[in-house]
């Protein structure tokens, strides 16, 4: 199992067609697949999309460590429950959102993971998404992610510069997403 320390990654798959798909971002703290050993093999890629530093837990060391530990175990368990939420809602944005609500709500989210890590301030956050990286991640071209970031700066919402985000009028924001944190079950996760 892979743990990541520092910079970000994505789950990713590639079609025939050579077109990428991006199924989820690795943030600091975000653990990588708790349950592989139980797979021959991985049903996708997991790249780096910033210079990282990842820890490599064995096996081994994993099973030992969640036997021992039983609020590790809880942790990694919350954990990867957080990682199906936020799949849910990746599929629901895709399936049901518009362009505009699609972004605005992975920016809440991206800013909510960002503040639970420590990673904000005065609502601003880093994101090293490019905007093809964001196309591929929300079903778009890099064309209309243009489009759609500019409009939200029109609207006053966000300001971008190279590697950040700030939101400015993050009600907005969220009323534009149509965005409910309850997914990443922020309250839960405080708990543990």
């Amino acid at each position: 199992m892979f743990v990541m320390l520092e910079g970000w990654a994505c789950r990713y798959k590639i079609l025939p067609n050579g077109s990428r798909q991006i199924m989820a971002f690795l943030m600091p703290g975000d653990a990588c697949d708790l349950h592989i050993k139980l797979l021959a093999e991985m049903d996708h890629g997991i790249q780096t999309v910033t210079t990282a530093k990842v820890a490599m837990i064995t096996r081994d060391e994993m099973s030992a460590m969640m036997q021992k530990h039983p609020n590790i175990a809880a942790a990694m368990y919350s954990a990867q429950l957080v990682d199906e939420g936020i799949m849910r809602a990746w599929i629901v944005s895709m399936g049901r959102r518009s362009s505009i609500e699609r972004v605005a709500h992975l920016l809440c989210e991206l800013y909510l993971r960002a503040l639970n890590i420590g990673l904000t301030m005065h609502g601003e956050f880093e994101m090293p998404l490019s905007q093809v990286v964001l196309a591929d991640a929300l079903g778009m071209t890099a064309v209309h992610i243009n489009r759609v970031l500019k409009e939200l700066r029109m609207l006053g919402v966000m300001a971008l510069k190279r590697g950040s985000v700030t939101l400015l009028e993050p009600e907005k924001l969220i009323q534009i997403a149509g965005f409910d944190e309850n997914y990443l079950h922020r309250r839960q996760r405080r708990a543990v």
